[in-house]
This record gives structure tokens, C-alpha cells and sequence, in this order.
């Protein structure tokens, strides 16, 4: 039991004591003061002492009652306490109560006092928001997807030609249901902006089309004007070449001008080549391509059938450039004079064809750049010069340029400026010898700096490579490429590679060129098959695409081979050379007569209009091209060996077929016959008429 204090009662346990003038007030009881004192016990003593027992009551720091009362009797008498003041916030007594002594604030309870604050918890990372891009506007409302014409979404430029119709379309809307409509604009590039309409055809795709009616780089764009406010947005612009017709269509006669005379320990002229032009004009081709006519280097000159050595008097192969006389920008002083060539350079515009010179990036030992800069080339571990090759070929005449040397930017304009000089003598038709073992980049950047200058150029590459290489040399910017028609025989294999070129999205920037052969590739077919196989290949690259080829020797039956190489003997490109242009079993009238059908029919001058058609004879090659009112039927034999015959069932709609019977006029042969509803038959003699081309009609 607690002792008895001496001093003054706790607060806890004072007396009430009453106003001056009044009696004191009624002592409460112990029991009374014990309950009062439990309720302001921390929580955890606030139970009864018979339920927590002494020890809880002892712990807790409070008086049991029986030790309270015990102490309040024990204590003397004591003497009136002055009222403390009243606070404030303590409510006024009422008139009937007395007023209260002013007691401390017993603490609250541990239980029920308010927590402090508890330390602020980090932000989760989601919502620590950081810096942003930048918010849109009203500029970009419009959404525009599947964009045409394009490639890989307008990395590269699609082709037209001039006078075509382009045709753009386009995925456009807007959010929500607002009015608006839509357009595309094209300009040159970086001019100004000329605006067509859209149309809405089905879900959100929207077409128009304009005529196009210059040649250059151009560029257009797709957008939408929202019709409450005028806002208008548009797509980012997508490049567009749009070529010269040659570019589409044209026949090429391959012509090597030092073996145009008639004496064969000597170099023609070119005034001997001009004698040649009326014959050449005769069979209907439109483009004449020579190879390089420059000097031609001495240093390791190639011999006969590429010999590695020369003999005195052998004039070596035109792709080794430069000797003393000059390199890229001069005329083999053989064949005549700058002059001279200049006059047939216009001989050939008389005659209704464009000269297509050959530019090969090589120099021999002898060319001035091998003096005057040999950094411009590769050079081996003894610090010696390299030679080139395009494997498994080596060419010990000639160097290689090295594209990133010391000096870059001076061989690239160099370069550069060899394109615009012969542009300046009134070539406008580049073919590119072995472009795919040069940068890839290199050539984007020259010919878009000479189609920057000179809008009508064309570039053919020729590049057999791989299929992945070539097709990036189209989309990077040649206007035309070879192709591997030549080794393409059988109908299937023929009927796939046209329709893989003429499909998406080849369609938008290869133009294959099929040439029947070239001076480098003599073809095993004809070679085994002779006459028949020469007439059949003549028709199915004429009629199949509208830009072919052949190389001089082709209209004469020339395939005499290196035994087993597809190369040709004694080659013109290693010696002189004369032909006998009349020799018996020539084609020449075949080859006029396809392209005479060609020039006349604007079918055969699209590549995009071609669908194949389905022949019971599996050798039997048959399509439909079609170009407004000239709707033609075209089946080839592609066997050389035999006569093919089989049944063909002709689309009615695609070729205006109105009912049956009809009329059909071989223009080939110049018969008419009468066609039933249904299939109809053909034969055709590889050795005789190995195509026919139908004119429905």
C-alpha cells in the first residue's frame, strides 16, 4: 500500500473547491475518485483493479481506491484555494452551477491521440513523369497510311515517264465524325506546290491522278482539310522520278564502232559506223549503245580471246581507259577525232535514235589519273597500285577506284563531271559496266547530282548480280537494269520472272531491259539450237517487255563459242573485227518485223498491262497486254527443237469481245481468222513462225 504524501494533493486528486462566499462543495468519495482518476489512465490501465489486479494498477501508476480514501483521511484540513482564472475556451458557468476550479488538461490517452505525420512515401516510378515529346497540334488531325506510288514507304523514289497518268492513292481520315476532304499536291522538287482532288472510293481509300508533263525529280504529298475550320494537314512528301519514254520503252542495237569497216587489220571510223546507221535505223530500234570509245591503255593490253599478252598491232579491250592521247573524256584517236564523233552522235538523232554510251569506272595503268592522282586507286601491302577484278574475272589492265581514299570529294565530283561532259556533247544514256562492284552509295549521290542537272538523263546498269543488289540498284536510282531473261527458257520460269517484276513492288522502280545477249554473254541455247532459237528469243524479248536488246552479230545467227563457255569466240572485244552484215540465215527481217509491231501498237510499249493466260501445251507461252482501244493476244512457242500446238481460252471482256464468232488478224503473218466462244487452237513452228500477235477484230 502506498505511502501517505506529505505534500500538497496531485491535481489529479484535488478537491472542487467553491466560490468566496458559498460553502465549500460536496468531497467526492473515494469510489467516485477512483472511477474519475481510471477514465484518465492510459489505455492500457483503464481496467478495473479486479480484472487487472494489483500489479496492472501498480504498473499503470494509479491509486486503488482503498488506498485513495485511506490517504484522503489521513490528511490534515486544509485551507480555502483562491479560484484559478478561467481560460477562454472554457465555457462560462450557468447562473445555478458553481464554477469549476481551473485545472491542468488531464493528457489524452495514447490510444486516442492524433499520429504524427508519417514520412512522405517516394512516388511510384510510373507516375515520376519526366519530360515528354512534344504535344501535337491541330496540324496532325489526319491520319495517312498506304501511300501510292511509294517504295518502303518512300525511302526511294517511285518512276513514271512523262505524259503518263499518275495515279495517287491513299488511306486518309479523322477522328470522330467530322466533315472533310482530301487531296494530294506535286511539284518539281522544291518548287511550288500544285493541288489536285481526291476521291473516296471504299473504307477511307481515296484516289486521284494528274498528267504528268516534264521530266526531272519531283515530289508530292497526300492530306486533308477538316471542313469546320480549315485546318489541313498533310502527309510528309514522297519522291518521285519521273523519266524520258526511252526509259520505258526503246530497242537497243549494241553496235562496236571499231568493227563497223571492212578491213580487218584495222580500226574503223566513224564515219564507217555512220554508213551503218540507215540499216540499223531500218530494223525500227531506237537506241544505239556503243562501248567505251576512249584511248586505250598499252600496260598489260589484253590479246586475242584475252590473252594475257598482247601482240604488236592488237588493239586491246576498249574497257581499259587512258594513255597518252587522254582518259574519260577523250575519243580513241583509231576512230577518229571529238569532232567526229559529234557528227555521229547527230547522224544518229537523224535517224530516230539516241546514242547510249558505255561508262566504265576503270583505268589502265596509262590513264593521266594514274599519274596525275594515285591516291584515287586501291593500292596492295607493297604499296603498288591494284589491279581489278569482278571474280572469278581478273583484269591485269586495268585499276580499280578506291571510292574512300585521301581525297573523296575530289574524285567524286571528278567523276561526276566526266557524266556532264559527255551530257554537254548530247548524250543523255548512261549504261554502267559492273555498277554493283562500286559503293552502292556512290551512285545514288552521282546520278541524283546529274539528274539534278541534266532532268532527261537515263542510267542502265549492268549488273548481273544478285537478285538483292540489283533491285537496290534500281530503287537507288538506275532507270533501267539488265535482267536474267537470258537465262530464263522455259515458259513457267518465263511467265514467273514477269510477273514477279510486274507485280508490287517491283512494278514502281525496276524497268528490266531483255537483252537477248551481250559481248561478254554468248547463250548456250543458241549455241545448241541455232537459227530457230535466235527467232524464238527475238520474240519473246520484244513482245514480252517493252525495252530489249541484242549486240551486233545477233541478227547474222553469231553464237561460234570458247568450247564450253558462254563466251564468244574470238571476240571483238580483244581484235578487230568486219562482218559480213548480208551473210546467209541473217534474221534481220524477223527482227524488223517485231519491231515494227512494237512501235506501232502502245500495248507492247507498257510493261504493267501484261496477264498471262493459261495453254494446254506447258511450252506454250500466251498473254494479253491491252492499252485502251489496242487490245492484243500474243502466244509464243518457246521450244526451239519442235512444233507446239494447244488450246487457249481468250478473256472476253479484257480484249472487247462483244460474241461469238469472231475475228481475230495475225499480225505476224497477216491471216484472218474466225474464233468460236470458248477455246480456240494454235501451232506454231520454231523454225518457221514461232509467235503470233493477234489483233482482236
Amino acid at each position: 500500500m502506498p505511502k501517505s504524501r506529505s505534500t500538497a494533493p496531485s491535481p489529479r486528486t484535488s478537491a472542487k473547491v467553491a466560490s468566496p462566499g458559498k460553502s465549500p462543495a460536496k468531497t467526492p468519495s473515494a469510489k467516485q475518485s477512483a472511477k474519475k482518476l481510471a477514465t484518465t489512465a492510459p489505455a492500457q490501465a483503464r481496467k478495473s483493479p479486479e480484472k487487472a489486479g494489483p500489479l496492472a494498477v501498480k504498473k499503470a501508476g494509479i491509486p486503488s481506491a482503498k488506498s485513495t480514501a485511506a490517504a484522503k483521511a489521513s490528511l490534515p484540513p486544509k485551507a480555502p484555494v483562491k479560484p484559478a482564472p478561467v481560460a477562454k475556451s472554457t465555457p462560462k458557468p450557468t447562473a445555478k452551477a458553481a464554477p469549476k476550479p481551473a485545472t491542468p488538461t488531464p493528457k489524452r490517452p495514447a490510444a486516442s491521440r492524433k499520429p504524427a505525420p508519417a514520412p512522405s512515401k517516394p512516388l511510384h516510378p510510373l507516375l515520376e513523369i519526366g519530360p515528354t515529346e512534344p504535344v501535337a497540334d491541330e496540324t496532325q488531325i489526319f491520319c495517312f497510311e498506304n501511300v501510292s506510288p511509294s517504295v518502303d514507304q518512300g525511302l526511294w523514289a517511285a518512276k513514271r515517264e512523262v505524259g503518263d497518268v499518275l495515279e495517287v492513292e491513299a488511306d486518309i481520315w479523322m477522328y470522330g465524325h467530322e466533315k472533310y476532304e482530301c487531296w494530294f499536291e506535286i511539284r518539281p522538287e522544291h518548287g511550288t506546290w500544285v493541288r489536285h482532288p481526291l476521291e473516296k472510293t471504299e473504307n477511307d481509300r481515296w484516289k486521284g491522278s494528274c498528267t504528268l508533263d516534264q521530266v526531272g525529280l519531283m515530289e508530292f504529298r497526300v492530306g486533308g482539310t477538316w471542313l469546320k475550320n480549315g485546318q489541313e494537314s498533310s502527309s510528309h512528301a514522297y519522291d518521285l522520278v519521273v523519266d524520258p519514254v526511252i526509259a520505258r520503252f526503246g530497242s537497243w542495237y549494241t553496235m562496236w564502232p571499231r568493227s563497223q569497216g571492212t578491213d580487218p587489220t584495222r580500226s574503223a571510223t566513224w564515219d564507217d559506223c555512220i554508213a551503218r546507221l540507215p540499216e540499223i535505223a531500218s530494223m525500227g530500234f531506237q537506241v544505239l549503245y556503243v562501248p567505251p570509245v576512249h584511248p586505250i591503255g598499252k600496260t598489260n593490253r589484253k590479246g586475242r580471246n584475252n590473252n594475257v599478252k598482247s601482240l604488236p598491232g592488237e588493239p586491246g579491250c576498249p574497257y581499259a581507259i587512258g594513255n597518252e592521247h587522254g582518259g574519260h573524256d577523250a575519243v580513241d584517236p583509231e576512230l577518229g577525232t571529238m569532232e567526229d564523233f559529234e557528227r555521229f552522235i547527230a547522224a544518229c538523232e537523224q535517224h530516230g535514235m539516241h546514242v547510249a554510251l558505255d561508262i566504265a569506272l576503270n583505268a589502265s595503268p596509262d590513264h593521266p589519273y594514274a599519274k596525275d592522282h594515285p591516291d584515287w586507286f586501291y593500292r596492295e601491302a607493297d604499296g603498288t597500285i591494284k589491279y581489278a577484278e569482278n571474280p572469278p574475272k581478273k583484269y591485269e589492265d586495268i585499276y580499280a577506284f578506291h571510292y574512300f581514299g585521301p581525297d573523296t570529294e575530289g574524285m567524286w565530283r571528278e567523276l561526276l563531271r566526266l557524266h556532264l561532259f559527255w551530257a554537254s556533247k548530247g548524250i543523255r544514256i548512261f549504261r554502267i559496266d559492273n555498277p554493283h562492284t562500286k559503293p552502292f552509295i556512290f551512285w545514288q549521290w552521282l546520278i541524283r547530282e546529274t539528274k539534278k542537272r541534266c532532268p532527261d538523263a537515263v542510267f542502265l546498269a549492268e549488273a548481273f548480280t544478285r537478285p538483292k543488289p540489283m533491285k537496290r540498284l534500281a530503287k537507288l536510282g538506275f532507270q533501267q537494269s539488265y535482267s536474267y531473261f537470258v537465262w530464263r527458257e522455259k515458259a513457267a520460269d518465263l511467265r514467273a520472272y514477269v510477273e514477279e517484276l510486274t507485280g508490287t513492288p517491283e512494278r514502281e522502280y525496276m524497268r528490266p531491259n531483255f537483252f537477248t545477249n551481250t559481248p561478254d554473254i554468248n547463250p548456250h541455247h543458241c549455241q545448241d539450237h541455232g537459227r530457230p532459237a535466235f527467232l524464238v528469243r527475238t520474240a519473246l524479248a520484244s513482245l514480252l517487255c517493252p525495252s530489249w536488246g541484242m549486240y551486233n552479230g545477233w541478227e547474222l545467227c553469231e553464237a561460234t563459242p570458247v568450247p564450253g563457255r558462254e563466251e564468244y569466240l574470238d571476240s571483238e572485244k580483244y581484235q578487230y573485227k568486219t562482218w559480213d552484215w548480208d551473210r546467209p540465215g541473217h534474221i534481220k527481217d524477223w527482227i524488223r518485223l517485231m519491231n515494227e509491231i512494237r512501235n506501232t501498237h502502245p500495248a507492247l510499249q507498257e510493261w504493267h498491262n501484261i496477264r498471262f493466260l493459261d495453254c494446254t501445251d506447258p511450252e506454250i507461252l500466251a498473254f494479253v497486254k491491252t492499252h485502251g482501244d489496242d487490245r492484243l493476244l500474243v502466244v509464243i512457242n518457246c521450244d526451239y527443237t519442235r512444233t507446239r500446238d494447244g488450246w487457249i481460252d481468250p478473256p472476253w471482256g479484257e480484249l472487247g469481245i462483244q460474241g461469238a464468232p469472231y475475228h481475230v488478224t495475225d499480225l505476224v503473218t497477216k491471216q484472218r481468222w474466225q474464233w468460236n466462244a470458248g477455246a480456240n487452237w494454235v501451232q506454231l513452228d520454231p523454225a518457221i513462225c514461232p509467235a503470233h500477235v493477234f489483233r482482236i477484230g
